[in-house]
C-alpha cells in the first residue's frame, strides 16, 4: 500500500480562476503564465484547465518544447527572453515570443540567422530594479531592434514591483506611459495584482457566484493589450492578508491531503514532538499525518498553523517532522486512524483551507508552498 498522501489539482477551478482573470481584465488579451512547472502543478496537468488562455508565459525552452509537444499552436512567450545565442535557433524552430532586457540580447538577435522575424517584448525598468532597461535607455534599445530584420513586431513591457502592496501602480504606469506614450506594439503591464487589483471593474463574483467580492481599487488604471496572471489562476490571492482567495473569487487548484497513521491520548504536562515544544496543559487526543517536511510542507509552521481533520479546522502541535506531522483532534472526537487531513486547498463537506493562511503561518507566500511540493508526493488531476 503507498503512503498515504496525495496532491489533488483541479482543472475545473483552474478554469474558473483564469475566466475571473479575464473578467479582470477587460477587453485585454491573457497569457496564462505557467513559469517553475505552472507553479508546481505541472505544466502538463494545467493545460487543459488554461487552454483557454489566449497565450501561454513561462521562463525556460524545455518548458516551451513541453507547451508546444501538448498541441498549443497559439503564442508563448519566454519571460526571461534566451540565455544564449542558440536559444534563438529553437525561439525560431518553435515559434516563441521573446523578452528583450539587457543589450546581450539585441546582440544575440543582430547576429541570428533566420528567415522568419522574431515578434519580441521589450522590457522597461520602470522601478522594480531586477530586469529591462531604464526609461532613459529604452527609447535607444527599442530603435535599435526596429532596425533589425531579424525583427518583425515590438511589444512594450514592464513589471510592477509593488502592486499587492500600498505603493501601488500609479508611478511605474506614468514612467511607463511617459517613455512609451508615441511608440507603436502592443503593452503587456499587469501580473495578477495589477489585474485584480488596478482594473476599472468594480467587483468579481465569488467563486460560488452568489455574492459579488466589491474590493476598492486605486484610481490607476492599467491599459495593457496583454495582462500575465499567474498566481491567481492557481487559487492564491496576489495581495493576502488583505484579500482573501475568496473575496478575489478564486479557488484552490492545489489540495495536498495525508491520513492519520496514528493517534496518541497524551496526558497534561506531556508533549508532542521534537524538542516538546508544545506541551499539553490538559489530556488531549493527538493524530499523527503522513506529511511532513520532505513533503513540502514549511518546517517552520508553528503550534496553531490550521489543518481540516474530516473537513474540521484544528490545529498543528509542536514541530513539523521530515515524515510526520502531529494535530490537536479535540474538535473532532469522532475521527482517528484514516481520518483525512487537509493540509491546504478543499477538504471533505465542502472545507476549504487557503494556502495563503499556512504560508503564513511559514512566513512566506503561497507561491513557495505550490512550488515546493516534493517529487515523492503523488499527484492526481480531477477533472
Amino acid at each position: 500500500m503507498p503512503r498515504p498522501i496525495l496532491a489533488t489539482i483541479d482543472t475545473n477551478a483552474l478554469r474558473h480562476n483564469l475566466e475571473q482573470a479575464r473578467r479582470a481584465a477587460g477587453d485585454a488579451r491573457v497569457w496564462a503564465v505557467v513559469k517553475a512547472n505552472a507553479y508546481g502543478h505541472g505544466i502538463e496537468r494545467v493545460f487543459d484547465g488554461l487552454r483557454a488562455a489566449d497565450g501561454f508565459a513561462l521562463l525556460d525552452l524545455n518548458e516551451a518544447q513541453r507547451v508546444r509537444d501538448l498541441g498549443w499552436r497559439g503564442p508563448v512567450l519566454l519571460l526571461e527572453g534566451v540565455f544564449e545565442q542558440r536559444d534563438l535557433e529553437l525561439c525560431s524552430r518553435l515559434d516563441l515570443w521573446h523578452t528583450i532586457h539587457c543589450d546581450a540580447q539585441i546582440d544575440m538577435l543582430a547576429a541570428h540567422k533566420t528567415n522568419v522575424p522574431h515578434r519580441v517584448f521589450l522590457k522597461m525598468n520602470s522601478g522594480m530594479n531586477r530586469l529591462g532597461f531604464t526609461p532613459q535607455r529604452y527609447r535607444s534599445a527599442w530603435a535599435r531592434l526596429n532596425a533589425l530584420p531579424q525583427v518583425d513586431e515590438i511589444s512594450l513591457m514592464t513589471h510592477f514591483s509593488d502592486a499587492d502592496g500600498p505603493l501601488g501602480i500609479a508611478g511605474q504606469v506614468a514612467v511607463f506611459a511617459e517613455v512609451t506614450h508615441d511608440l507603436p506594439g502592443e503593452r503587456s503591464l499587469s501580473n495578477s495584482a495589477a489585474t485584480l487589483r488596478h482594473t476599472a471593474v468594480a467587483g468579481i463574483g465569488t467563486a460560488h457566484g452568489t455574492e459579488s467580492a466589491v474590493v476598492p481599487r486605486s484610481p490607476a488604471t492599467v491599459v495593457s493589450d496583454w495582462v500575465r496572471p499567474g498566481i491567481a489562476l492557481y487559487g492564491s490571492a496576489p495581495d493576502f492578508p488583505q484579500h482573501t482567495a475568496a473575496q478575489w473569487g478564486l479557488q484552490p487548484t492545489m489540495t495536498l491531503a495525508a491520513k492519520i497513521i496514528a493517534v496518541q491520548a497524551i496526558s497534561a504536562g506531556a508533549g508532542v514532538g521534537y524538542g516538546l515544544s508544545f506541551v499539553a496543559s490538559q489530556e488531549i487526543r493527538v493524530g499523527i499525518v503522513a506529511c511532513g517536511y520532505a513533503d513540502g510542507y514549511p518546517r517552520i509552521c508553528p503550534t496553531g498553523t490550521p489543518v481540516l481533520v474530516d473537513g474540521v479546522r484544528t490545529r498543528t502541535l509542536g514541530r513539523v517532522s521530515m515524515d510526520m506531522i502531529a494535530v490537536d483532534l479535540t474538535p473532532v472526537p469522532l475521527s482517528g486512524a484514516s481520518s483525512t487531513v487537509t493540509l491546504w486547498g478543499r477538504g471533505p463537506r465542502g472545507a476549504v483551507l487557503s494556502i495563503d493562511e499556512v504560508a503564513a503561518c511559514a512566513q512566506t507566500v503561497g507561491y513557495e508552498l505550490m512550488c515546493g511540493l516534493a517529487n515523492r508526493v503523488p499527484v492526481e488531476v480531477a477533472a
